[in-house]
């Protein structure tokens, strides 16, 4: 499945030909370098490792910079694979950019990094409706998850139960958003609706509308 890098800027909204109002998310997708091709032959599958956002060469090690050096590019931040995607009469070194993966009308998949919420109790996490009225001088047990399991049989709590802990922070894929516009001098893509992250994390845009590129 093709795809690029991107970064959230933010969210806005845009009018579509009926004058509706549309939610979209402001995605930043600088020209992607080619760092690497693997293929069947030589690594057992077929994919394309792109690369994207300079980084500072002090920040960089040997090992990246080598790699980098083969194709040609500075050090970038975020390097990542699309598999099943190898783009025809692109080479090692070569840039890929939004107009040559997306057009207007696309299904995309969008994948990031979920805002971290720390340590949250069920009500947040899980959204807990909460336990009983909170009337009666009843306090912070409104809010507390209830019984968690039985006492002599089988006396423990079962793998996977719905507790507190730390929410967020985890790798979340928002399928089937549409590409609304693309501004190529700026190198902007808008996807419908909300995308996961914070702005300024980095996201991978998969289109799912083509595979290759011809």
């Amino acid at each position: 499945m093709s795809g690029l890098i991107g970064k959230k800027v933010g969210m806005t909204s845009v009018f579509d030909d009926l004058g509706r109002s549309i939610p979209v998310t402001v995605i930043e997708i600088e020209p992607c370098v080619i760092s690497q091709i693997k293929t069947e032959e030589t690594d057992g599958y077929n994919a394309v490792q792109l690369a994207a956002f300079s980084k500072r060469e002090k920040t960089t090690t040997k090992a990246l910079k080598g790699h980098f050096d083969k194709a040609g590019s500075e050090p970038k931040k975020y390097v990542t694979e699309f598999r099943d995607f190898i783009p025809e009469g692109f080479e090692l070194g070569d840039e890929l950019t939004v107009e040559d993966v997306f057009t207007v009308g696309d299904l995309v998949d969008v994948v990031g990094i979920s805002k971290g919420r720390g340590f949250t109790g069920v009500m947040k996490r899980h959204n807990f409706s909460g336990v009983g009225d909170a009337t009666h001088g009843q306090h912070d047990r409104a809010r507390a998850p209830g019984a968690i399991g039985n006492a002599s049989d089988p006396s423990r709590v079962f793998k996977g139960k719905k507790m507190p802990g730390r929410s967020g922070n985890e790798r979340v894929k928002i399928q089937n958003l549409s590409v609304a516009k693309i501004f190529t001098e700026s190198n902007i893509l808008l996807v419908t609706g909300g995308v996961p992250g914070r702005n300024g994390g980095y996201l991978k845009i998969f289109n799912k509308s083509k595979s290759d590129i011809a």
